[in-house]
């Protein structure tokens, strides 16, 4: 399959530029994956299509402001750094802008001194690998010093920083904020759980890769980035024992899903495990574990859009999306979110 075959066109205006101010109060598509049902709705009804017995699995990853802005020694020259993964303590893959300048042993200080880091290697991609020097509390400093790394196609200033967080976020590590689980409130997930819906929890760390454009022409020579994912024993003892019992395994997102797919045996049964995923879904792929999915609008000839046609069909998914951009739903990060099922 070619990457045009998953391009859609997309007005500026439907892109979110803002949180709405109930996070349950976007819009819902519900779209049936086998026969291309669409249904319009309100995001606080997904309880409607919810089953006693279902599984509901969400990402906790946490958010960290891993964008700073620190100059370069000798020149004061202003220098972009975006933390992508942590290598070892205080070594962390970066993008820097702008990279050309960024040579190993480049020498950067951040927030007057507080925060000091140096150019050691160069790697894929150009990314930069930097080790940072501080005293004290590398999290605090970055919680003092960074901002929340917003994708490009939102231009407005994020107001309150928790709303590129989920509610049960826990634990840091994501560049990037797992955007289906941004409509879920702590009153929606109790009325969830009060129904005899399950919630199992598994962490993905989100990369900047997951938004990296297709730049070759047949996806499948498409490369996927790693992101470090952890399935505790836990949420596997209750997802194993969802499936058993016939209940649906809904997936929180593509973030969600990937990890799923990437822990999952090839029975269907998922065992406790963490480690590094490339896992690339895409039409054709048969899934092991997930039934349903939550997630937002995605960018044109992505490989999420890729991933949601895997789960529902190119048609289907293509045809969903021309009727939102008809009905005016809200795209992308902050936008409206469907339900796969």
């Amino acid at each position: 399959m070619d990457v045009k075959d998953f391009y859609y066109d997309l007005p500026q205006e439907l892109i979110a530029q803002d949180p709405l101010l109930d996070r349950s109060g976007s819009r819902l598509l519900v779209l049936g994956k086998e026969n291309g049902f669409i249904r319009h709705d309100v995001f606080h009804n997904i309880t409607q299509y919810l089953t006693p017995g279902d599984c509901l699995v969400i990402n906790n990853t946490k958010v960290i402001p891993a964008r700073l802005f620190g100059e370069r020694e000798g020149t004061g020259a202003t220098i972009e750094i975006l933390l992508l993964k942590r290598k070892e303590n205080d070594i962390w893959e970066t993008l820097v802008k702008p990279g050309k300048k960024a040579k190993i042993g480049t020498k950067i200080i951040f927030g007057g001194g507080t925060l000091a880091g140096e150019v050691i290697d160069v790697v894929e991609d150009g990314n930069r690998l930097i080790q940072f020097t501080y005293e004290g509390i590398f999290e605090e400093i970055l919680d003092q010093l960074g901002q929340m790394p917003l994708p490009p196609y939102i231009t407005h200033t994020l107001q309150d920083k928790n709303r590129y967080q989920t509610v049960y976020a826990k634990y840091d590590g994501s560049a990037a904020a797992p955007t289906a689980g941004l409509h879920f409130t702590p009153e929606l997930l109790d009325a969830i759980r009060a129904m005899g819906v399950k919630i199992a929890e598994v962490t993905l760390h989100v990369g900047l890769g997951t938004f990296r454009p297709v730049k070759v022409e047949h996806i499948q020579d498409h490369h996927m980035h790693s992101e470090y994912y952890d399935v505790s024993e836990e949420a596997a003892k209750l997802i194993n024992e969802t499936r058993q019992a016939g209940g649906r395994v809904i997936a929180v997102g593509t973030t969600s899903c990937r990890t799923l797919e990437s822990a999952a045996q090839e029975d269907g049964s998922l065992c406790a495990q963490s480690g590094w995923t490339d896992i690339f879904i895409y039409p054709g792929y048969k899934f092991k574990l997930v039934d349903a999915l939550i997630t937002n609008f995605h960018l044109p000839e992505s490989t999420l859009v890729m991933l949601v046609s895997a789960l529902a069909g190119r048609e289907n998914i293509m045809h969903a999306y021309e009727v939102a951009v008809k009905e005016q739903y809200r795209f992308f990060s902050f936008g409206d979110a469907m339900f796969i099922q």
